[in-house]
């Protein structure tokens, strides 16, 4: 016989099993000894009076046993069935993995290095602020997700198997714990191992992948897609491709548009990142001055709204670090990352507002690119204002919200270095003014946000990207080209690792439904 039940545990008491088994035999009012096993099944936590473990356990008695992990198989590629994905990204990662398990061949090109290369060029932006437009935090094996942060938690639980997800990471080298745990997270140094085993499985059931390899043209033929064309020569044929770039490949974005190939406008957000001491943040969340050692470094989730338009937080990374996410030389955008210890003793976020068609207008943009002209005017004045280098603009909140320019600033997490901005002259007024007046509503919600020991940094701009690529809401093909298959954050149908790698997925589905 198998039955569930919900305990609640304080932190002392997670790692002790036997007394989480003599818990959970009182809560389900059986003897200790007739459950012979348990197994957790999610965890969370729960400081709303003070902070425990809420644990949610399989029981197990009688003859009943744990379900044994089964690993999903792969079949050898059929060589003369193909499909291109542009993209090593979770979207095309995971749509290639689900193209082996129906034996077609998925042949992935990448404008960026494998996932071991890259590091390079991470540690030249971070260290010599010299941007590679073609590697750096968005571009490269494992897109966006594999160097900042690896955060799976996801609402997209109706758009699909999330479970089936979590375990094929699992499957490729992630820890178990991402099965049970509420907000799971893998890590910016475990994510790269678990990337490299997704590429290992891929190869070895016949896949291709091809790095350094930047789609300049798509091969259009009576508005059907035969393939594409990489760095300006070589092609690359199959019975369909998936579009699967990221939010910041902008020139694919204007390559479709000069190929006649309908893109549209989409809403999006920016801002600033934010970054307090992590021991403050906890002290807040958990009601005590010093965190215990069992409990993970405290975050926080923050919403509102201000003159009709939402502002909330993004990208939350406890116990993190700040990173520059440029794509261009003369831009700065920041994003945040964790490692799986989550034990840097700071904490940042990104906090946002809402940008709609409105909102472009005002600033004479118009046009499909609308949005995202704002977005790089933004992202270039940062860079002005942080000396033409990866430095970030950054400011005291209190100075922010009071509108003055710090006469000094804390220390910071970010590498290339910070300094002292008018941040609040930075952004467009509607931007600025609601990001000051949700700071005293999250102070409000968090006693203690608005603080002389926190700092913002500018720009937190990539939350989404500002154009969409349309596609049938069934068969997930774009309405004008036949073959084509728009998928995960740069198609604007996805927001994160999780939602990309079952936005891939879907893809392929739809795809052979067509079929």
């Amino acid at each position: 016989m198998i039955k569930e039940a919900e305990i609640f545990v304080n932190p002392d008491k997670i790692n002790d099993h036997e007394y989480q088994k003599y818990i959970l035999a009182k809560k389900m009012q059986v003897q200790v000894e007739d459950i012979h096993s348990f197994k957790i099944t999610r965890k969370s936590i729960d400081a709303r009076k003070h902070p425990v473990f809420r644990l949610r356990i399989a029981a197990f008695m009688g003859n009943d046993k744990p379900e044994v992990f089964t690993p999903i198989e792969f079949k050898e590629a059929e060589k003369n069935k193909r499909v291109v994905i542009v993209g090593a990204g979770p979207a095309g990662m995971f749509a290639a993995l689900r193209i082996l398990e129906l034996g077609i061949k998925p042949i992935i090109v990448d404008r960026g290095k494998n996932v071991r290369d890259r590091r390079r060029d991470l540690r030249a932006i971070q260290q010599d602020h010299i941007v590679d437009p073609d590697s750096n935090y968005c571009f490269g094996e494992g897109g966006a997700g594999t160097y900042s942060d690896g955060k799976l938690y996801t609402r997209s639980v109706k758009r699909g198997n999330v479970d089936r997800i979590l375990k094929l990471l699992v499957q490729h080298g992630a820890q178990e714990e991402i099965l049970i745990d509420a907000h799971p997270h893998i890590g910016s140094n475990n994510l790269p191992k678990v990337v490299e085993s997704i590429r290992e499985t891929i190869l070895k059931h016949g896949g291709e992948i091809h790095f350094e390899s930047k789609v300049t043209d798509f091969i259009v033929e009576n508005n059907t897609i035969r393939g594409v064309i990489v760095n300006e020569k070589d092609e690359f044929l199959g019975d369909s491709v998936i579009l699967a770039t990221g939010h910041s490949a902008r020139d694919i974005y204007y390559l479709l548009h000069k190929k006649n190939i309908l893109i549209e406008q989409k809403p999006f957000a920016m801002g600033v990142r934010i970054e307090h001491p992590q021991a403050l943040i906890d002290s807040i969340q958990y009601r005590t001055e010093k965190r215990h050692e069992n409990l993970p470094a405290s975050s926080y989730n923050l919403a509102c709204q201000v003159d009709e338009r939402g502002v909330y937080s993004f990208c939350m990374c406890p116990g993190g670090i700040i990173v520059p996410a440029s794509t261009d030389k003369n831009e700065l955008v920041l994003n945040g990352m964790s490692i799986s210890r989550r034990d840097s003793p700071f904490a940042n976020s990104g906090i946002v507002v809402s940008i709609e068609e409105r909102d472009w207008k005002k600033y004479n943009q118009s046009g499909v690119f609308a949005g995202l002209a704002l977005q790089q005017s933004i992202e270039r004045r940062a860079f002005e204002a942080g000396g033409r280098t990866q430095t970030a603009p950054a400011q005291r909140v209190t100075d922010f919200v009071d509108r003055k320019v710090s006469s000094s600033l804390p220390e910071t997490s970010y590498i290339p270095g910070v300094t002292s901005a008018a941040l609040h002259d930075l952004f467009p007024g509607f931007i600025g003014k609601r990001l000051r007046r949700s700071l005293i509503v999250f102070n409000k919600k968090m006693k203690g946000f608005i603080s002389e020991e926190a700092q913002i940094l500018a720009a937190e701009t990539r939350t989404s990207s500002p154009i969409r690529i349309p596609r049938d809401k069934e068969t997930f093909e774009h309405p004008q080209i036949k073959g084509l298959y728009p998928v995960g954050e740069g198609a604007g149908y996805a927001g994160g690792i999780m939602s990309a790698a079952i936005d891939g997925e879907r893809a392929v589905d739809a795809m052979m439904v067509k079929r």
